[in-house]
């Protein structure tokens, strides 16, 4: 992989990770467009630290007031949201790298983050209107793992972790910024535990000499401080588009991107 396309990657990775039209499913585009053959959730694992990064940057004040305060309800929340995720990647460790590397069910992951964006967009719209709502300090357990167990969908490519978990949270009434707040708070030890589960397949003598045959380490840090750069802006930017505008134009451009990705995959064969 050229130091290029790592770059070309981070900012894909960095933009669409908190935008909710899938990183992971850009990703293994791309990595088809460009001919790339290297692990992919290798690479992906290493592009998600960069948004981690961003992540810290952005929501410093959330992140800190629930360290200076640890045993809280939204500590809880987000523990309780993160277990379905695990038992998921755990349980389906070599399915789900094998629907990375093969990506058969691309389009119809991206139609699945666009329905899931329409309905929730028109769920919240009618809570608003009801006024039935609910701040975070209403919140509960059922909320969370209904929220956690939309992340778990969204560990195949294609299915938006941040539009599930957020629509998670609409389906649920939640406030549309704490929505996305929450939405991003998970998303910081989902990327652990992503690093951590590659951190078996890193250690390998066969997997490190692949990856030193295909990658440099140039090329690496490249896609990795592209995708932090990115990613703050990304994180910054969707913030207020949850609060002043409405999820539909992303909806718009999954579905149409998961309709040519089907085209392709069963009648041109461009890309797949």
């Amino acid at each position: 992989m050229s130091i290029l396309n790592a770059i070309i990657l981070g900012i894909v990775q960095g933009l669409t990770e908190f935008l909710p039209v899938s990183s992971s499913g850009h990703l293994v585009l791309l990595q088809k467009i460009f001919g790339i053959t290297e692990p992919a959730l290798f690479f992906d694992t290493m592009l998600h630290t960069g948004t981690l990064l961003a992540v810290f940057i952005v929501l410093w004040k959330d992140i800190w007031g629930i360290l200076k305060k640890i045993i809280q309800p939204v500590t809880l929340y987000l523990i309780l949201a993160t277990i379905p995720a695990v038992i998921a990647a755990l349980v389906f460790d070599d399915t789900i790298e094998h629907i990375f590397e093969s990506g058969n069910y691309l389009g119809l992951c991206f139609l699945l983050t666009s329905a899931l964006l329409v309905s929730s967009e028109i769920l919240s719209r009618h809570a608003a209107v009801n006024n039935s709502q609910k701040k975070a300090g209403d919140m509960n357990w059922l909320d969370a793992l209904i929220i956690g167990v939309m992340q778990a969908v969204a560990i195949a490519p294609g299915i938006s972790r941040s539009g599930a978990t957020i629509s998670g949270a609409l389906f649920r009434r939640l406030d549309r910024d704490f929505a996305a707040r929450f939405s991003f708070l998970l998303s910081i030890p989902a990327i652990l535990g992503a690093v951590v589960l590659q951190t078996k397949t890193l250690v390998t003598a066969e997997t490190a000499a692949a990856g030193a045959e295909n990658i440099s380490a140039a090329a690496i840090i490249a896609g990795t401080i592209s995708a932090a750069i990115v990613g703050f802006f990304a994180v910054k930017l969707m913030l207020k588009i949850i609060k002043e505008r409405s999820l539909f134009g992303f909806a718009v451009y999954t579905g149409v991107l998961g309709i040519l990705i089907l085209i392709d995959q069963f009648a041109v064969h461009l890309v797949f």
